[in-house]
């Protein structure tokens, strides 16, 4: 995870001044690293109940106040009212729904076509035509066995 981590911070380059989304963010540790990168504007989005107390103690060390959602992936996108520069999604491997999201998020106001989706997937898990016409997986990195796909919105 480490690794993976460091690899796809270092694809994306400088954050400073960009917005950053965590969707899944589990002990926020994603939301930390765009922190630390100089992401200006951050949200972590975490249902699971078991993790929000971890969450919460962990962005106590951030350079910059991350939002904390603690509201499904699904919700959060049909509620969602901000546009983010890169968006990151670690949804759990047995998740069933992650191509679904990624164009519910790619058609939301959530992202246009400068936004940068990553998504972290188990390696079988391929897309496949699972992902929306306007959508093109641009970038994609092995680590073991998962895969983290660079996706760009089209018109």
């Amino acid at each position: 995870m480490d690794q993976m981590r460091e690899s796809v911070f270092a694809c994306l380059g400088d954050l400073g001044g960009l917005s950053f989304l965590d969707v899944f963010s589990g002990s926020g540790i994603i939301a930390l690293e765009a922190a630390s990168r100089g992401a200006e504007y951050i949200e972590a989005v975490e249902n699971d109940p078991l993790k929000h107390k971890t969450l919460l103690q962990n962005i106590l060390i951030s350079p910059v106040r991350i939002q904390c959602r603690f509201i499904s992936a699904e919700l959060y996108v049909k509620r969602a009212k901000r546009f983010f520069d890169i968006i990151f999604l670690d949804p759990p491997f047995p998740y069933q729904y992650k191509w679904d999201l990624v164009s519910d998020i790619a058609s939301s106001v959530l992202a246009d076509q400068s936004t940068r989706i990553l998504i972290h997937r188990p390696l079988k898990d391929n897309p496949g035509n699972k992902l929306s016409k306007n959508l093109e997986i641009y970038d994609s990195r092995r680590y073991g066995s998962s895969h983290v796909d660079f996706i760009k919105v089209n018109e």
